[in-house]
C-alpha cells in the first residue's frame, strides 16, 4: 500500500497537477463557477414554482409564464454566458484584453446559432445543447486572438490613441478571420457544429449518466483528493459542463411537465456524494467528537462546524486523511456507496432526481431536500447517508486512535526510562 502511495504521489500526482492548472482547462473550470449563480437564481423560481404543496400548482398556474421568464434568462441563455465567461477568463491568461477576448467569442458562438432559413437564433442552441459549442468557440477565439497578436498581425495604432479605440482596432483582423472561419464551416459548408461536437462528446456524456461511468468518477475525484490533488478541481473542467447540461435539461422536463431524463445532473454529487465534504467526511468528525485521542478530538470539534457547510479541509488534513492508508479506504469507500446507494433509488423512482442548483456549501439534508424540489424522501436519504458513513469510518477510526494511543503511551514509557 505503502510503495502504491509512493508511486501516485511521487510519479502520478504531479503529472495530474499540471493538467488540472492547464490554461485552457483553467478558463474552463472558472467560465463555469462564475455561471452558478445564475442557475442558482433559475432555480429559486423553480423551487417556487414547484412547492410540494398540495393544491400549489394550480395556485401558480396563472403565473407560470411569468414565473418561467427568470428560468428562461438563466437556462435559456446559458451557453451564451459559459461562452463569454471562459473567453473573458483565458483571455486574461493570456494577457489579452479580456473584454475584447468574451466579446470576440460571444459574437461568434451567436453567429454560429443563426438559422439560415429565417435568420434568427435559434434558442436550442443559447442553452444546454449549445454549451460544448460555447466551450469550443470560446477556447479557439482567443487562441486566434493570442497568435494573432504574437505573430504581430494586428493594426497598430499610435500610443496616443485611447486604450479602448486601439483595442478594439487590434482585435478586427483576428476577429475578421474567426466570423470568416466560421461562418463558412457552418453556412458555406453546412456543418452543425452544435451537433457535431454533441456526437464527438456522446460516449463521455452517456458514461457520466451511467452507473459505472459515475462509479470511476467517485474513485477518481476521491483517489486524487487521497494523494493530496483537488479532486473536484481536477475533474470539474471535463465533467461540470456535463452535469450542467443534465440540470439543464431535467429543467426543461420539469416545466414541461415530462420525467426527469438525467440521474446525475448537477447536484447528485455535491449534495448525494460529498455529504459534509467529499467522501462524507462529517461522519468522521461525528465520531472522532468524543476520541480518546487529543489530537483527534480537537480536530474533529474544529472541523465539525465548518463541515456542516460541506468544507471538510480542515479534517482532511488535520488528521490528516491524505496519504493516510487507514482513512483513505473508507474515504473512497463512503464515496462509492453513496454513488451507487444514491444512483439506485433515483433510478428506481424512490427520490427524486436532482433539478435545483444550490450552493455547493448547502448544509446536508437540507441540501438533499432543495436540490430535489422539495423531496422529503431525499432528505431522510441524507440523514441515512450519515449513519451509513459512520457505519464505514468507525472500524478504521478506532484502529487509527488505538495506533495513535500506542505511540502516545510508548513514546510517555521511553521518556520515564530516560528519566
Amino acid at each position: 500500500m505503502n510503495k502504491a502511495l509512493t508511486l501516485i504521489s511521487q510519479r502520478i500526482a504531479p503529472s495530474l497537477t499540471a493538467v488540472s492548472e492547464n490554461m485552457y482547462l483553467s478558463a474552463i473550470r472558472a467560465g463555469m463557477v462564475s455561471v452558478v449563480p445564475l442557475t442558482i437564481i433559475g432555480g429559486l423560481f423553480m423551487v417556487f414554482a414547484f412547492l410540494p404543496i398540495p393544491g400549489w400548482n394550480k395556485l401558480v398556474e396563472p403565473y407560470f409564464p411569468l414565473l418561467q421568464v427568470p428560468v428562461t434568462a438563466t437556462f435559456g441563455l446559458l451557453a451564451v454566458f459559459v461562452c463569454f465567461a471562459i473567453a473573458y477568463d483565458l483571455g486574461k491568461l493570456f494577457k489579452q484584453d479580456a473584454m475584447v477576448s468574451a466579446g470576440m467569442a460571444t459574437l461568434v458562438f451567436l453567429m454560429v446559432q443563426i438559422r439560415l432559413e429565417d435568420q434568427v437564433l435559434s434558442m436550442e442552441g443559447l442553452g444546454s445543447k449549445g454549451l460544448f459549442t460555447a466551450i469550443l468557440v470560446a477556447l479557439i477565439s482567443v487562441r486566434v486572438q493570442k497568435l494573432f497578436a504574437d505573430k504581430n498581425l494586428v493594426i497598430r495604432l499610435p500610443e496616443n490613441v485611447p486604450p479602448v479605440v486601439y483595442e478594439s482596432f487590434a482585435s478586427l483582423i483576428p476577429m475578421c478571420c474567426l466570423v470568416l472561419l466560421f461562418w463558412l464551416i457552418r453556412f458555406v459548408l453546412g456543418v452543425d457544429i452544435n451537433a457535431l461536437v454533441q456526437t464527438v462528446l456522446a460516449p463521455l456524456v452517456f458514461a457520466l449518466n451511467t452507473l459505472p461511468g459515475i462509479l470511476v468518477y467517485a474513485f477518481l475525484v476521491t483517489l486524487l483528493w487521497s494523494v493530496g490533488i483537488n479532486g473536484d478541481n481536477a475533474m470539474d473542467a471535463i465533467v461540470a459542463p456535463i452535469f450542467l447540461q443534465f440540470l439543464a435539461a431535467n429543467v426543461e422536463a420539469v416545466t414541461q411537465g415530462q420525467p426527469l431524463p438525467y440521474i446525475t445532473a448537477y447536484g447528485f454529487f455535491t449534495s448525494f456524494v460529498n455529504v459534509g465534504g467529499t467522501g462524507a467526511t462529517i461522519a468522521l468528525a461525528m465520531i472522532m467528537f468524543n476520541s480518546k485521542d487529543p489530537g483527534f478530538r480537537q480536530v474533529s470539534r474544529m472541523s465539525l462546524p465548518t463541515q456542516l457547510f460541506q468544507i471538510n479541509e480542515p479534517i482532511f488534513f488535520g488528521l490528516p486523511i491524505v496519504l493516510n492508508p487507514v482513512f483513505m479506504v473508507p474515504y473512497i469507500l463512503n464515496a462509492l456507496i453513496l454513488t451507487g446507494g444514491t444512483y439506485f433509488l433515483m433510478v428506481s423512482g424512490v427520490i427524486q432526481k436532482p433539478f435545483v442548483n444550490i450552493p455547493w456549501t448547502t448544509p446536508p439534508i437540507i441540501g438533499h431536500y432543495l436540490v430535489t424540489g422539495g423531496d422529503w424522501k431525499a432528505a431522510v436519504w441524507g440523514a441515512v447517508s450519515i449513519v451509513i458513513a459512520m457505519l464505514v469510518y468507525y472500524p478504521f477510526a478506532k484502529t487509527a486512535e488505538r495506533q495513535r494511543l500506542k505511540v502516545e503511551s510508548e513514546a510517555v514509557v521511553v521518556g520515564i526510562g530516560r528519566g
